[in-house]
């Protein structure tokens, strides 16, 4: 990492937003992203890096301290998973949204809707249990479509493994449609959103049809 730029993480999210409104790039670090699966030792729990840059995430890396699974990802770059440490590299890509849906959904959070999730994918979808930025990485690679979060979450909880899915051909939009971004006032908190794995479809049509938000 490269020291002389500013970091922002759970542990240092102190700094004012008159001095984080100044920074032109910044690092965004989530050491224990999934502290309940940490709990319950499921392995589910990740290591997130992000470089913002223009609030956006520019490169992230994504880390599964237990299985090895090692994510990193590069604006114009792509998106690249090392399936185990000093495993051979894979490009991955996301799949266009498949019928029936497969919807990835938090394990230690609950909420999922089950009437908002048909009309958005589908009548006949199939629930994922994943913990912490790993849906994401899911959906980066093909094996899940949408990921939808009702709830808070904070901005390193996410941005890593958005730069993944973004490099990997989805999207992460706020329930208005928009692309979710970072730094953009004195809360670190994220709006609701949605993950979607086929980001060429009319999402923001999509959420409306939907009543969301």
């Amino acid at each position: 990492m490269e020291p002389a730029l500013p970091l922002v993480s759970e542990e240092a999210s102190q700094v004012s937003w008159e001095q984080r409104r100044t920074w032109a790039r910044h690092w965004l670090v989530d050491p224990l992203d999934g502290t309940r699966e940490f709990v319950k030792r499921n392995g589910e729990f990740t290591v997130n890096i992000a470089l913002i840059e223009g609030h956006q995430p520019v490169l992230g890396v994504v880390l599964a301290p237990v299985t090895g699974d090692l994510y990193a990802a590069a604006r114009g770059i792509g998106a690249w998973w090392q399936a185990q440490e000093h495993g051979d590299w894979e490009r991955i890509g996301t799949r266009a949204l498949a019928q029936p849906a497969i919807v990835a959904g938090s394990r230690s959070h609950g909420g999922a809707q089950e009437d908002v999730l048909r009309r958005l994918v589908g009548e006949d979808y199939s629930l994922q249990p994943l913990g912490s930025s790993l849906k994401f990485c899911l959906l980066a690679r093909g094996g899940a479509d949408v990921y939808l979060r009702r709830g808070p979450t904070s901005e390193w909880d996410t941005a890593a493994a958005q730069c993944v899915l973004e490099e990997a051909g989805g999207a992460v939009l706020d329930l208005h449609g928009q692309p979710l971004r970072y730094d953009r006032g004195e809360s670190l908190l994220n709006p609701e959103f949605i993950a979607v794995g086929d980001a060429g479809l009319d999402w923001p049509g999509k959420l409306r049809d939907a009543g969301l938000p």
